[in-house]
């Protein structure tokens, strides 16, 4: 029975029939069933709609077959509010119908923020802390007192709401005072106990070593500017003495006598005679 229709004319002439309806139906889904669905060999280019209000990138959109939607709202200064400041995807760009293309608005409430306090913090530390909070840092200005670049005052007060991105102008520390500090009394003794006597009066020190003989070290020799009183939070310059090296004396070499010395008057050995 099975080797009948293997062998029969009619079996081969259905199979060829069915191979060919199939890829009938194979070309028929792929040059006009896909096509249709995909909308194949069309498509549009996304138009430009930023820096125009929401209400005419809506509209020309729309004019060309496309959708929208707010992806997100931002305060940018340079716009009035509902105003387009980006899309995605970006404009040029071939789309097919209907695509929806995400817009970002100007918003018309800038963001607030609550000023930090800055006073007594170092310049770098208050910079970072204004930033932090979305502000910018103006202007510096300086007067005098005894810490160096530490901020004395801030322009907005604490805790005062503003917009993001207000400016706040400092005053910095120039660590000089605005009086004149009589100099303690330091030369003689040990450096902690001047470092400690000279910090309280205000003032910043350096140090020198220079060797001493017969003094200990570590005690106070002089100190510049050699004054008795300067402007607070200046810099006194100490000189302190370290251990005294004592220098060996190169010892004198013995003298040498040449004999084959023809100038000389009396030979060595005449004293002999």
């Amino acid at each position: 029975m099975i080797k009948k229709i293997l062998t029969s004319k009619k079996f081969y002439l259905s199979l060829l029939g069915f191979a060919v309806a199939g890829a009938g139906l194979l070309l028929l889904f792929d040059s006009v069933l896909m096509p249709a669905y995909t909308n194949y060999n069309e498509g549009i280019t996304i138009p430009d709609v930023t820096q125009v209000s929401l209400e005419e990138a809506e509209s020309i959109l729309a004019s060309y077959g496309l959708r929208y939607e707010v992806a997100d709202r931002r305060a940018n200064s340079a716009y009035p509010a509902d105003y387009v400041i980006d899309q995605a995807p970006a404009p040029t760009k071939i789309v097919k119908p209907n695509r929806k293309i995400y817009l970002t608005v100007n918003t018309a409430i800038k963001p607030h923020v609550v000023v930090p306090n800055v006073e007594n913090l170092s310049i770098r530390n208050a910079e970072i802390q204004l930033q932090n909070y979305g502000l910018k840092v103006g202007s510096r200005s300086y007067e005098s007192s005894r810490f160096k670049n530490v901020i004395l005052r801030q322009s907005i007060p604490e805790g005062t709401t503003v917009e993001k991105g207000t400016v706040v102008d400092l005053v910095v520390s120039d660590g000089l005072g605005n009086r004149m500090i009589e100099v303690p009394e330091i030369t003689g003794l040990k450096l902690p106990e001047a470092q400690l006597k000279l910090r309280e009066a205000g003032f910043r020190i350096e140090i020198r070593f220079q060797p001493a003989k017969d003094v200990p070290p570590n005690t106070v020799l002089d100190y510049s500017p050699k004054e008795t009183k300067i402007i607070e939070g200046e810099t006194l310059t100490l000189v302190i003495s370290e251990r005294f090296e004592a220098i060996e004396q190169i010892e004198s070499s013995a003298i040498n006598v040449d004999s084959t010395d023809n100038n000389q008057t009396t030979p060595p050995d005449s004293l002999d005679n």
